[in-house]
């Protein structure tokens, strides 16, 4: 699936901040490719408010 980053992580807290940098988004705009597993899909969970998820099968 692709993730992008679509929102500022100024005034986020440090943890949420590490979670988006471990899904390898630095900037706002980024977008990476991430496998669909259990562990990113958790990450992902947890700053969806902050990301575009495209190309999730299920729903």
């Amino acid at each position: 699936m692709k993730i992008t980053l679509k929102r500022s992580l100024i005034g986020e807290t440090k943890d949420k901040r590490a979670t988006v940098r471990a899904l390898g988004l630095k900037k706002t705009g980024d977008s990476r490719e991430v496998a669909d597993t259990a562990d990113v899909l958790g990450m992902v969970t947890k700053v969806a408010y902050l990301l575009e998820i495209e190309g999730r099968e299920s729903a």
